[in-house]
Order: C-alpha cells, then structure tokens, then sequence
C-alpha cells in the first residue's frame, strides 16, 4: 500500500508539475505570439478551463504528498509537501485573483492593462513551477 501511495503521489504531482511547466514555457508564449487579440481569447478560454481543474489538481497533491510524508516518515517528504502548500498559498493570494479577471475578458471587455496584467500572471507562475518542481524533486528523492 505504501508503494502505491507513494506512485500515485509521484504521478499526480508529476503531471501537475508537467502541464504547468508546459503553460509557462509553451503555451502562454505560443499563444501570445497569436496575431491581434487571439492570444487574450485563448489566455481567457485557458483561465476559465484551468480555473476550474487545477484546485482540485492542487488541493489533491497537498493531501496526497502530506499522506505520503506521514507514511514514509522523511523529513524530505515533508518538505515536498510544504512546498506544494506553499505553492496553494501563493495560487489563491497572487495568480487566482489575475486569473480570475482574465477569465472575463474578451477584445471588447479587457482593460488597457491586459497585456501587463497577464504579464504579472506569468512572472507569478514561473516562481510557483520553480516551487513545484522543487516539490516533485523531493517527492522522488524520499522514494529513494
């Protein structure tokens, strides 16, 4: 049981990890290269989309990686799954807020500051991977 909590835990967080990397590296500066105000329809599509999934995704690896640090007993493992608090923490009080609006708008509704606004969204999110990463590495590591 033990082996497969701590599968599970690895593989949650590692797909987590996996799409929000892809969000911050490819898809967001893809999608920002889209010519006039594509690229604010499909930010706003994905807000709206991963608004409603990642909660769940993240409030998930919290309990998974918390069980986990419990049952293993490594203080790695408690580290990790601080991290991923931390990261929940950051989510609701800086990048939920953004994305929340963002999910709204369109080229008619969105404010003259879209463009700096989602660019504060993606500075965020590149600090909350690095810490979910750093999660997902300790989690693999109090495997070993």
């Amino acid at each position: 049981m033990q082996h497969a909590l701590a599968v599970v835990t690895v593989v949650v967080v590692g797909l987590l990890v996996g799409v929000e990397f892809a969000v911050a590296v490819f898809v967001n500066p893809i999608v920002d290269g889209l010519p006039h105000n594509s690229g604010l329809v499909a930010r706003s599509s994905g807000a709206r989309l991963l608004g409603r999934v990642m909660p769940f995704w993240y409030i998930g690896s919290v309990l998974l990686a918390g069980t986990w640090a419990g049952v293993a007993a490594k203080p790695v493992a408690g580290v990790a799954a601080g991290l991923l608090v931390l990261s929940v923490l950051m989510s609701v009080a800086l990048l939920v807020p953004i994305n929340s609006r963002a999910a709204q708008w369109t080229p008619e509704t969105a404010p003259a500051d879209w463009r700096e606004q989602l660019g504060r969204w993606d500075r965020l999110h590149y600090v909350r991977v690095a810490v979910i990463v750093t999660s997902f590495v300790l989690l693999v590591l109090a495997l070993a």
